[in-house]
């Protein structure tokens, strides 16, 4: 049924001279001042110039190409980004060359929202339009917040922290995750905010830990338009107030240590936690954990075969493989980001 694998993500610059073609690509018909871009930029600029979420993709291709090798999957695999080299048109260009027919896209996001999904299958949809005729068909896996591949590379990026504070009990640190935060009109039309809260707690049932928070990062919109919350340096302050002195924080929304989680938290809230008094340790993301690597392969396994068993822990069970036509639908126009709310640093950038 399939003959390629597609990774599909969002892109990042690699150089300093890429970092403004970079946010324009992002920006693109939104009337964005440069003086607001040039602000973004300079988030970039203090990192190298370089986002390291195209590196990443790298390496994930790389061990996904070997373990699908280990279990005799031959399916090729391309990649093809939102909005940096490689482009995703150009992949499916090559595709289409290359003779491939029914392609089967892993997304850089294990949640549902129309940011981290329908947004990914409109792109598809756009770049098949602009190759036309024999453009490859592209079916996306679904979504893996609650497989347990991603819950036991998330638990053990916990446990890595967790030896950060030897002889500390487990009762004295606070274990709080971390995702993008989204307009909460668009969180109430997706399963976003539910299936953050399953990951959470089953990550925390896993590490042994008894109590948990989900707070959220890198907002963009106006102050008066809402958006999903706590903000982390809002709830760093609070818990610092409160009298607690070591947290853990583990950015559960993302797959990857990309732009967001070493500038917003790495940076930004490390920064603060030590102005509070606060012992602050940044967990992991999945990356390329052996776990991780291992449920794309189940994920790849369960439409390449005829009876594939569908793996999902916790209460929700897994997910559909075909999302319904009205999943996840896109933002009205209120809902966006206005030009002068360009976010510091952009989704999964």
């Amino acid at each position: 049924m399939y003959d390629a694998i597609l990774l599909v993500s969002f892109g990042g610059p690699e150089k300093t001279e890429d970092v403004m073609p970079f946010l324009g690509n992002v920006t693109r018909g939104r009337n964005i001042p440069r003086e607001r871009l040039l602000e973004v930029a300079e988030h970039y600029y203090r990192l190298g110039g370089r986002s390291p979420l195209n590196d990443q993709c790298r390496a994930l291709i790389a061990a996904l190409r070997k373990d699908l090798d280990e279990h005799g999957i031959a399916l090729p695999i391309y990649w093809g980004n939102r909005n940096w080299r490689p482009y995703l048109p150009d992949a499916l260009r090559q595709m289409r060359s290359n003779g491939i027919k029914h392609a089967l896209a892993i997304v850089t996001s294990a949640y549902s929202s129309y940011s981290s999904c329908r947004q990914y299958r409109e792109n598809i949809a756009a770049a098949q339009a602009e190759i036309g005729e024999g453009a490859p068909r592209v079916d996306k896996i679904r979504a893996y917040y609650n497989h347990p591949g991603f819950i036991q590379a998330c638990s053990d990026r916990v446990r890595e922290a967790l030896a950060h504070f030897p002889g500390c009990d487990a009762s004295a640190i606070r274990l709080v995750a971390t995702a993008h935060s989204i307009p909460c009109s668009m969180a109430h039309t997706s399963d976003y905010e539910k299936q953050l809260r399953e990951t959470t707690r089953l990550v925390t049932l896993c590490v042994g830990m008894k109590d948990w928070d989900l707070v959220y990062q890198s907002r963009s919109g106006p102050p008066n338009q809402p958006w999903l919350g706590p903000d982390i340096l809002d709830y760093l302050r609070r818990i610092a107030s409160e009298g607690v002195k070591n947290v853990i924080v583990a950015p559960l929304g993302f797959v990857s240590d990309h732009m967001e989680v070493l500038y917003d938290l790495d940076r930004e809230a490390q920064e603060l936690a030590e102005s509070l008094g606060l012992k602050m340790v940044r967990a992991g993301t999945a990356g390329t954990h052996p776990a991780f690597i291992r449920m794309l392969r189940q994920l790849i396994g369960e439409r390449i075969s005829e009876r594939p068993p569908k793996l999902a822990v916790g209460f929700y069970g897994p997910n559909h493989d075909v999302c319904p036509g009205d999943c996840c639908p896109a933002p009205t126009r209120a809902d966006t980001p206005r030009a002068s709310e360009v976010p510091a640093v952009l989704q999964q950038s």
